[in-house]
């Protein structure tokens, strides 16, 4: 029995948002909606993995959406929402999670406390949802014309991720399967099992319709701009080639290091960790730990990455100056640029890799080994925005 899976639903069509691409494949920010959605559980140090339900006819769609992240298996949804739920829960009853997150895949800015704050609350209770509470007047229409107000007074518009007891929860989407309920939370209800309500957030929002998009790509494009800064260094030792930006270089010697000692990709991965106030390479990988030994380094840029889009961050730039006196940078520049978009999942117009030397002066310009100079800039949701 593992711990915790996330469960992301993307089966749907979105008929109302319009356009040829189902909603959640849609860009946001230049990244698929699917994709924001789904990297702050990939981050979360809670779950252990994530694993998207979605329409069989888009497949392609998913795979360029999910491209180098570190997924399950995605499984095929059914003909309605609760359908497409139950299925992605029956697929996971091999695993054994003890707990389980479901997420719509149209809420692309859950942030790390949120998922945190409803995992907790299963401590006490079989099923967790995160809401915020009725603020705005409420009518009840008639023939057009207000009927009544209604009370607001215990009113709570709930979201995604609901956390549930997989057991439970499995059994309550069986039990009442075809019901047409609207959420997680009411097939649990129906099955008597008890749901905690937990702090949701004001940005944690539901892309539904093209006003929507338009109205996060406007909260996104307000943000606030960030820069980070990464710099290292390896020495070379005896051997017959380098990873360097995460592309294979033959070469007559290679770079000495705990994981595949890519100092390109260090350099990258401290920038925007930098940029995002979140510590450096060494606090997330300890050098140390057996597991990270030979790693290859796209998964700590990966992981920041992550990190970035948990905070509903975008990357803006990516800048990194390569110095060593050998080998030559020029002849794979385009290879490793075309690397470190695909790790990041970005455009490739947003990285640049440059090359320079030492003019011959200290231990890059006797040949010693190579330093990388990265910076990055980043754009993050306003600082005044609710969570």
């Amino acid at each position: 029995m593992t711990g915790c899976i996330a469960l992301v639903v993307a089966a749907g069509r979105g008929r109302r948002f319009g356009g040829a691409l189902p909603k959640q494949y849609r860009e946001l920010g230049g990244v698929p909606v699917l994709r924001r959605a789904i990297l702050p559980f990939v981050a979360h140090p809670a779950i252990e993995a994530v694993r998207t339900v979605i329409h069989p006819d888009d497949r392609a769609l998913f795979d360029a959406a999910s491209d180098g992240l570190d997924l399950l298996e995605p499984v095929a949804g059914g003909a309605s929402r609760q359908d497409s739920a139950r299925l992605g829960l029956e697929s996971l009853e091999g695993r054994a999670p003890q707990r389980v997150l479901i997420h719509d895949a149209a809420r692309p800015f859950v942030t790390e406390s949120l998922i945190s704050r409803t995992l907790a609350a299963l401590d006490a209770t079989p099923g967790a949802v995160p809401a915020v509470p009725v603020r705005d007047t409420l009518k009840r229409e008639a023939d057009g014309r207000v009927a009544e107000t209604v009370s607001r007074q215990g009113l709570w518009r709930v979201q995604t991720p609901q956390g549930f007891r997989f057991p439970d929860i499995l059994a309550a989407h069986r039990r009442f399967s075809g019901l047409e309920l609207t959420d997680d939370a009411a097939v649990a209800e129906k099955a008597g099992l008890g749901v905690a309500l937990v702090e949701g957030g004001e940005d944690n929002v539901k892309m539904t319709t093209e006003d929507d998009l338009r109205r996060a790509d406007a909260l996104m494009g307000a943000g606030e701009v960030r820069t980070g800064m990464g710099l290292d260094v390896h020495r070379f030792v005896p051997g017959d080639g380098l990873m360097l930006c995460g592309v294979a270089i033959p070469f007559e010697s290679s770079l000495e290091g705990h994981s595949d000692a890519d100092v390109g990709l260090h350099a990258l991965t401290d920038s925007i960790l930098g940029a995002i106030g979140a510590g450096d390479i060494g606090s997330h990988f300890p050098p140390g730990e057996a597991a990270w030994r030979d790693a290859p380094s796209d998964t700590f840029l990966r992981h920041a990455g992550a990190l970035l889009a948990a905070q509903g961050g975008t990357l803006v730039n990516l800048d990194l100056t390569l110095i060593c006196e050998h080998p030559r940078v020029a002849p794979h520049r385009a290879a490793m640029t075309g690397r470190i978009a695909e790790i990041l999942g970005i455009d490739g117009g947003r990285v640049s890799v440059k090359g320079t030397t030492t003019e011959r002066l200290g231990f890059l310009g006797r040949g010693e080994g190579i330093a990388a100079q990265a910076v990055a800039t980043v754009r993050l949701p306003p600082a005044n925005a609710s969570e």
